[in-house]
C-alpha cells in the first residue's frame, strides 16, 4: 500500500514537473514570437528608412542634374551672346567712322576743285576767298560731330589738365608768369572730352 502510494506521488510529481515544462515552454514560445515580431518590425522600420534615403538620395539627383543642365543652357547662351556683341563691337569700330568721313567727302572735293582753279589762274584773293569758305564749311562738319576748339588765347592761367607746356620764356610783364603767353598748336575736346593737348609757351 506505501508502494502505490509513493508511486502516485512520483506520477504526480512527474505530470507537475511535465506540467511545468510545457508552460516554460510555451512561454519561451511566445517570447520568441514577440522577438521576432519585434525584430521583423524592426527590418521594416529600417527598409521604410532606407527607402526614403534613396528616394531624397534621388530626388536630390535629379534637382542637381537639372541644375546643371540650367547651368549649360546659360552657359552656352552667355557664350554665344558674347561671341555676337563682339562681333558687332568689331564691325562697329570698322564702320565708326564711316559718316564722319561721308560728311568730310564734300569738303576734300572742294579742296581738288581749288587746287585745279589756283593751277588755272593766279588770282590770290579769289582764292583766298574760295580757302575760307572751304575752312569753314570744314570747321562746320566738325562742329556738327562734337568737336571744340579750347580757348587757349595768349594771357589766360596755364591749366595742366587741357595744356602742355612745351616751353618757358622770361616776359617782361610779371602778369604774365606762369601764363600763356603764346599758343603754338591749338587744342580740342570732342563732347567734353579732351582729344588733344594745347601745346602753349609759358612766361616766367
Amino acid at each position: 500500500m506505501a508502494k502505490e502510494e509513493m508511486d502516485d506521488k512520483e506520477l504526480k510529481s512527474q505530470e507537475e514537473q511535465i506540467r511545468e515544462e510545457e508552460k516554460f515552454a510555451q512561454e519561451q514560445t511566445t517570447e520568441d514570437f514577440n522577438e521576432d515580431q519585434e525584430t521583423a518590425a524592426k527590418k521594416e522600420e529600417e527598409t521604410e528608412e532606407m527607402e526614403e534615403e534613396l528616394s531624397e538620395v534621388e530626388k536630390l539627383q535629379l534637382e542637381v542634374a537639372e541644375a546643371k543642365d540650367k547651368y549649360i543652357r546659360l552657359y552656352s547662351e552667355f557664350d554665344n551672346f558674347r561671341r555676337r556683341n563682339a562681333k558687332e563691337r568689331l564691325e562697329l569700330v570698322k564702320t565708326a567712322s564711316e559718316d564722319v568721313i561721308g560728311d568730310l567727302l564734300p569738303v576734300l572735293d572742294d579742296f581738288e576743285r581749288a587746287e585745279k582753279a589756283f593751277k588755272e589762274k593766279a588770282d590770290a584773293e579769289a582764292l583766298m576767298e574760295g580757302f575760307s569758305l572751304i575752312k569753314n564749311k570744314f570747321e562746320k562738319v566738325l562742329t556738327n560731330k562734337g568737336l571744340t576748339a579750347m580757348d587757349s588765347k595768349p594771357g589766360i592761367e596755364f591749366d595742366s589738365e587741357i595744356h602742355e607746356a612745351i616751353t618757358k620764356i622770361p616776359v617782361e610783364d610779371k602778369k604774365l608768369s606762369g601764363k600763356v603767353v603764346d599758343v603754338v598748336e591749338k587744342g580740342y575736346f570732342l563732347n567734353e572730352k579732351v582729344i588733344r593737348y594745347a601745346k602753349v609757351v609759358i612766361g616766367e
